[in-house]
Order: structure tokens, then C-alpha cells, then sequence
């Protein structure tokens, strides 16, 4: 599997736009791409504006068409200005049996 982990540091004020773009953003990735098997939504308690996204792909073709779909472009239009921080980690998770 491969997996996506984006930190995002909102804007001050900018919280209560981004929240609901992201939440529709990760409802969109889990209902049209076939290749998107998780894509959670963490918001750090201390500081609220700061949003941790942790996604699994099958590969890397799933992420590569998550970043064309529409909805992807929308998204990343729409809160440009709502953040000041965005870093991106790319991982492979490796699975453990017991």
C-alpha cells in the first residue's frame, strides 16, 4: 500500500472555511477513487490549525489519478489561500502478522 501523509498549518482565521473542504475532499477521494482506501481527517487539539491527513493508496497510480480527479483540482484551488504550510510524506506501509 502506499501512503500519503500531508501536514497542513491553516491560516489564523481560516479554520472554520478550510474544515469543510477538506472533510468534502476526503468524502469525494473515498466515494470515486477506487484506489483510495482510507483518507482521515486529524485535527491537533492543541492547535486546531493544524490539520494531519493520512491517506492509503493501492499504489501509486491511485495517488497519481486522485491528484487528476476534478474534485482534487477544486480542492486545491479553493484553500491556496487558507494555508501557510503544506508538507507531503510519501511511505509504504508494510504489514505486520501475527
Amino acid at each position: 500500500m502506499y501512503v500519503v501523509a500531508v501536514e497542513f498549518r491553516v491560516r489564523s482565521g481560516a479554520i472554520d472555511a478550510f474544515l469543510p473542504l477538506i472533510l468534502e475532499q476526503a468524502t469525494n477521494s473515498l466515494s470515486s477513487e477506487p484506489g483510495c482506501h482510507v483518507f482521515d481527517v486529524c485535527q491537533c487539539e492543541e492547535f486546531p490549525e493544524q490539520i494531519f491527513l493520512y491517506e492509503v493508496y493501492e499504489d501509486r497510480a491511485a495517488f497519481d489519478a486522485h491528484l487528476a480527479s476534478d474534485h482534487y483540482g477544486t480542492f486545491d484551488s479553493a484553500v491556496v489561500n487558507l494555508v501557510t504550510e503544506k508538507h507531503v510524506r510519501f511511505l509504504h506501509r508494510k504489514t505486520v502478522t501475527a
